[in-house]
């Protein structure tokens, strides 16, 4: 099954734990001795595979001993300034971000008297 964001949370994380436990088995692994190289009690690998939530600590330990843990680095795209973005703010690279303005503060003053 693909992992697309219409599936559910439960779906995504049943697929994730039947593709960990298809690496286990692929790799010739018992739970136990996943469940130990990975420092974590067996019936917790048996939760992750069975698509129950887990902290992701867990999950990357796990993934390391899969030898799967470098799949993580697709997850999330690295954050990278934009070369507009740069000229802009002339080199300096973003700290923080900015909330959503709304009409009412984007072209008046701040009143000390102002109710939110």
């Amino acid at each position: 099954m693909k992992i697309t964001g219409l599936l559910a949370d439960d779906a995504v994380l049943a697929e994730l734990g039947a593709r960990m436990a298809g690496r286990r088995i692929e790799l010739q692994l018992t739970q136990a001795a996943v469940a130990e190289q990975a420092g974590i009690a067996k019936r917790t690998l048996e939760r992750i595979e069975a698509g129950k939530t887990s902290q992701t600590g867990t999950l990357v330990r796990v993934l390391r001993v899969l030898d799967a843990v470098s799949g993580l680095d697709g997850l999330i795209e690295e954050p990278g300034p934009r070369p507009t973005d740069l000229l802009k703010r002339n080199g300096k690279v973003r700290q923080r971000a900015s909330g959503q303005r709304t009409e009412k503060a984007a072209g008046q003053p701040w009143r000390w008297d102002e109710k939110p």
